[in-house]
C-alpha cells in the first residue's frame, strides 16, 4: 500500500511545498467565501500556495491553476454524551483537536467537544488519503503535511515571546511609607490638583496626591503632573484611579520606571479611605471611560434591546458576522451593503452560528493604516471607504455604488456684489447637523449642566445624564441654512470678500445615506459623542430641497482664478546646499540637484532624489534653475482686462514638481491640481481616489476658493468633479428620481467615542425589523430609530 501511495503522488511531487518561514497558511477561512473547517464541506488548503478554499471554489482553483493536491480540513462540533446522572461524560478534550484554530465562541462550553479530521485530496478524481499517514507517504509529503497542520493560522496574532514580560512585585511595596495627612479620596469626581483634568488620573500612594499622567501621541493622557510630583517628592508608587477593582489595580513605579505589582494594594488604598471591594472598573468593551461619566447603561440596553425575548432567525439574508475584536463597525456596514453588493462579492451564505469576515476584512482594508488594524473605527468612514473601493474596482462594468451617488449644486454668493456662482459635484451621503439649541428639553439640559458643575466643584457624584431630544425638522433646517465661506475670493471684486454658500440636490439617489453628526472633538482632541435622540421619520420628502440653478435676475461671478501672489523678496530662494552636494556626489548634474532640492521644498535628499529619477528624461533636466522672479517679466497680469489668470492656466510648477517627485505622472498631477484649485493636500487625495486609468475629463475649474466642508460628505472620491449623467461616461452614473424615501436600515453606536464602544444595525426585511448584533440575528421588538448614527433610505416610486 505504501508503494502504491508513493507511486500515486510521484507526478504531483513538484507541486507540493513545505511552508517556509514567512509563508502564511490560510487554513481558517476560504479565500472567496466564509467557508471554514467547521462548514459542512470543510476547507481545502492548496499544498502549493497554502490558500484555503471552500467546497464550491476548490474545483475552480484546480481548473484555473492545475494544482491537484489539497489538504482537506474538517472540524466536527458535537454535544458531549451524557451519563446516567445527566452530566457530561468526561473526555480528553484535546485528544482529537490538532488544528491551530480559534474555538467557536458559541460552542466553547463544557457541553461540546471538538474533533478534527485531515486528509489529502487529489483532484480531479477526489482520491482521499487520511492523515496522519507517516509510514505510507513519501518523506517530503509527510513533512509538508505536518508543517501545514502545525502552522499557526494566517490571522492569528503573532507576538515575540520576549515582549511577554511578567509584571514584577515592586521593591517599594512592602516598605512603602504613607503619610498620615488625613487625605480621603471620594468615590468619584476626581480631578488633577494642578490642571483640573478629569481623566488619566493617578493617586500617589504615599501622600494621596491626585495628578494627571503623561501625554500620549494621540492627544489623550495628561500633562505629566504625576511624574513632576515624583521628581519633587521621590514618592515612588502611584495607582491609576479608574482601574481599581476588587481584583486589583494598575500600579506604576516612577523609580523603577515600569508597571509593577503591589501585594499590599488593599491596605495602601484603605489608608486613603478607598475600599477595593466597593470599586468597579469603569470600562466599556475593554475601553476607557471618563471617571466623571456614568456607564451608558440605558443606551446599551435600548439599542441592543436587552431584557426582551427576541426571536432568533437565520438563513439566507439572516446570517450574523462574528466580531473579530473591535470589528463590529465592519460587520454592521457590511450587513447593510450586502443588500447592494451581493452579486459584486459573490456572496451566498447562511449559518446560524455566524460567519467570520477575516478574509474579507483583509481584502477591503489592505493598505489602509486604520482599517487594517485591530482598533475600533468610525462606521461612517468605513462605509465611504467601501463605496469608493467598489467604484474604483468597477471600471468597465456595472458599478453597484451608483445607487448612492447624487449631484449636489453649490451656490456661492458674494455678499458685497450679490453675484453668484453655481457648481456641481458628486456625493454619496448627506451629513445632518444636530443643533443642541433646538432641543425640545432645553430647560432640562440647562438644569442638568448646572447640577453637574456643582457636583464637580463639591467633588460629589455627577447627576444622572440627560439626553437631548432634537426634532428631525430642526436638523434639516440647520442643513439648509447658508454658511459662511472662509477666505472667500470674489472674482467680481478681485479681492477677498464675505461669501455665503448653500447646497441643494441636483438629483436624488436611488438609495439615500444620512449621517447624523453625533461626534465632536473634546479639548483633548479625542472624538466624543453627543448624547442625543432624534425623531427620525420612516418616510422622508426632500423634493423641496431640489436645486433650481441660475435664477432670473441673478448675475454670475466671472470665471477668473485668484492671482498668483509672488513674494516681495525677489532674492534667490534659499536652497539646502548640503542636500545638493549629497546628490551631486552621486553623479547627477549640479543644476539638476539644485532644481530637485528647490522643487521638493528643501524636504531632504531622499525626496529630491525621487524628483531626479522622475525628471531625468526631460530635455531641460540639467538646465539652470529659473524662477519667476529670475525670469524676464513677460506680459504682466495687469495687461489682462481684469488682471487675473484665465481658468485654463497651468498650475504652479512648484506644486507640479512636488507631486511628480512623489512618483505621480506629470499629466495626472496637473489634472489633480486643476481639479482642486492648486491645493496640494486635496490634490494628493484626488490622485489616490482617481486612478489614472479612470480619470474623468469633466473636471470643474473652480474660480472661487471655498473649502468642501459643508453638510455633504467630503470623503467621497469625486467631491471635486463636476459630473452629470449626460456628459460624463467614465465617472459614476447618477440616477435621478423623486425625492421621497422610506427608511429601511440604520446603524447605531454605543459608547462615548468612535475609538471605543460597539455598533449594531437594524434592517427592515420582509416587512419586519431585524437586529444584527455581531453573530446574533433576531427579530426586533422595538427598533431604537431615535438613537441611530447612520440611516439608509430607499426611494419610493412616483405612484
Amino acid at each position: 500500500m505504501a508503494a502504491d501511495l508513493g507511486e500515486l503522488l510521484v507526478p504531483y511531487m513538484p507541486t507540493i511545498r513545505v511552508p517556509r518561514t514567512g509563508d502564511r497558511v490560510f487554513k481558517s477561512e476560504c479565500a472567496f467565501s466564509f467557508d471554514s473547517p467547521e462548514s459542512e464541506g470543510g476547507l481545502y488548503v492548496c499544498m502549493n500556495t497554502f490558500l484555503g478554499f471552500g467546497r464550491e471554489h476548490v474545483e475552480r482553483h484546480y481548473r484555473k491553476t492545475g494544482q491537484s493536491v489539497y489538504m482537506h480540513l474538517k472540524r466536527h462540533v458535537k454535544e458531549k454524551a451524557t451519563g446516567a446522572a445527566g452530566g457530561a461524560i468526561p473526555r480528553r478534550r484535546n485528544g482529537k483537536v490538532f488544528l491551530d484554530l480559534e474555538l467557536n465562541r458559541d460552542f466553547n462550553g463544557e457541553d461540546y467537544e471538538y474533533e478534527d479530521e485531515a486528509k489529502l485530496v487529489i483532484f480531479p478524481d477526489h482520491f482521499e488519503i487520511p492523515l496522519p499517514n507517516i509510514e505510507e507517504l513519501p518523506a517530503l509529503v509527510t513533512i509538508a503535511c505536518d508543517a501545514v497542520l502545525n502552522a499557526p493560522s494566517a490571522y492569528k496574532k503573532q507576538e515575540p515571546e520576549s515582549w511577554e514580560e511578567e509584571i514584577q512585585v515592586s521593591r517599594h511595596a512592602r516598605s512603602l511609607r504613607q503619610l498620615d495627612n488625613g487625605v480621603r479620596i471620594p468615590p468619584s469626581g476626581w480631578k488633577c490638583q494642578k490642571c483640573e483634568l478629569r481623566e488619566n488620573l493617578w493617586l500617589n500612594l504615599t501622600d494621596g496626591a491626585v495628578l494627571c499622567g503623561k501625554w500620549f501621541f494621540d492627544g489623550s493622557g495628561g500633562n505629566g503632573h504625576a511624574l513632576e510630583h515624583y521628581r519633587e517628592t521621590n514618592h515612588p508608587l502611584a495607582v491609576k484611579l479608574d482601574t481599581i477593582t476588587p481584583d486589583g489595580a494598575d500600579v506604576y513605579s516612577f523609580e523603577e520606571e515600569e508597571a509593577v505589582l503591589d501585594p499590599h494594594i488593599s491596605e495602601h488604598l484603605s489608608h486613603f479611605g478607598i475600599d477595593m471591594l466597593q470599586m468597579q472598573k469603569r470600562t466599556e468593551n475593554g475601553h476607557h471611560t471618563d471617571n466623571n461619566s456614568r456607564p451608558r447603561v440605558s443606551e446599551w440596553e435600548v439599542i441592543q434591546e436587552s431584557g426582551m425575548k427576541l426571536k432568533a432567525v437565520f438563513g439566507s439574508g439572516y446570517t450574523g458576522i462574528k466580531n473579530l475584536g473591535n470589528s463590529c463597525y465592519l460587520g454592521t456596514v457590511l450587513q447593510v451593503l450586502f443588500i447592494f453588493y451581493i452579486n459584486y462579492f459573490c456572496i451566498n451564505f447562511h449559518s446560524d452560528k455566524g460567519v467570520s469576515p477575516r478574509m474579507l476584512k483583509s481584502l477591503v482594508s489592505r493598505g489602509h493604516p486604520e482599517f487594517s488594524s485591530n482598533r475600533q473605527q468610525d462606521a461612517h468612514e468605513f462605509l465611504l471607504h467601501i463605496i469608493n473601493l467598489v467604484e474604483r474596482n468597477s471600471a468597465g462594468s456595472e458599478n453597484p455604488s451608483d445607487v448612492f451617488r447624487f449631484l449636489v449644486e453649490e451656490r456661492v454668493q458674494c455678499c458685497q456684489t450679490r453675484r453668484v456662482r453655481y457648481t456641481q459635484r458628486v456625493d454619496c451621503c448627506i451629513q445632518l447637523p444636530a443643533p443642541i439649541e433646538a432641543a425640545t428639553n432645553r430647560e432640562e439640559l440647562l438644569a442638568y449642566e448646572a447640577k453637574r458643575k456643582e457636583a464637580e466643584e463639591n467633588m460629589r457624584a455627577p447627576p444622572e445624564p440627560v439626553r437631548a431630544r432634537i426634532p428631525f425638522t430642526a436638523c434639516l433646517q440647520a442643513f439648509t441654512e447658508p454658511e459662511n465661506v472662509p477666505d472667500f475670493w470674489s472674482s467680481a471684486l478681485q479681492a477677498k470678500s464675505a461669501g455665503v454658500k448653500t447646497s441643494r440636490f441636483t438629483s436624488f439617489p436611488e438609495y439615500l445615506i444620512v449621517q447624523v453628526k453625533k461626534f465632536t472633538f473634546g479639548v483633548d482632541w479625542v472624538p466624543k459623542k453627543l448624547d442625543l435622540a432624534i425623531d427620525v421619520p420612516d418616510f422622508l420628502d426632500l423634493n423641496r430641497l431640489r436645486a433650481t440653478g441660475l435664477q432670473a435676475g441673478e448675475e454670475e461671478l466671472p470665471d477668473l482664478m485668484p492671482p498668483i501672489v509672488l513674494p516681495e523678496d525677489t532674492r534667490a530662494p534659499e536652497i539646502d546646499e548640503t542636500a545638493v552636494m549629497q546628490l551631486a556626489e552621486m553623479g547627477f548634474p549640479l543644476e539638476a540637484c539644485r532644481k530637485a532640492v528647490y522643487y521638493t521644498g528643501n524636504m531632504g535628499p531622499e525626496m529630491a532624489f525621487n524628483w531626479i529619477i522622475a525628471h531625468m528624461e526631460e530635455p531641460d533636466f540639467a538646465e539652470p534653475l529659473l524662477l519667476p522672479s529670475m525670469m524676464d517679466p513677460g506680459p504682466s497680469t495687469s495687461d489682462s482686462p481684469l488682471g487675473t489668470a484665465p481658468l485654463g492656466s497651468s498650475p504652479p510648477e512648484e506644486s507640479i514638481a512636488i507631486l511628480t517627485s512623489m512618483g505621480f505622472p506629470r499629466n495626472h498631477s496637473i489634472q489633480a491640481l486643476k481639479a482642486t484649485n492648486n491645493n496640494l493636500e486635496r490634490a494628493l487625495d484626488w490622485i489616490f481616489t482617481h486612478p489614472e486609468e479612470e480619470e474623468s475629463d469633466a473636471v470643474s475649474d473652480m474660480a472661487d476658493t471655498e473649502p468642501n466642508d459643508n453638510a455633504f460628505s467630503n470623503a467621497n472620491s469625486h467631491s471635486d468633479s463636476t459630473l452629470s449623467p449626460d456628459r460624463d461616461t467614465t465617472g459614476p452614473r447618477v440616477k435621478d428620481g423623486p425625492g421621497r424615501y422610506e427608511l429601511f436600515a440604520f446603524i447605531s453606536h454605543m459608547g462615548a467615542s468612535t475609538m471605543s464602544g460597539h455598533y449594531v444595525c437594524h434592517i427592515k426585511k420582509e416587512g419586519r425589523w431585524v437586529i444584527y448584533n455581531d453573530h446574533k440575528v433576531c427579530l426586533s421588538e422595538r427598533p431604537p430609530k431615535d438613537l441611530g448614527y447612520i440611516y439608509f433610505y430607499h426611494r419610493l416610486s412616483s405612484s
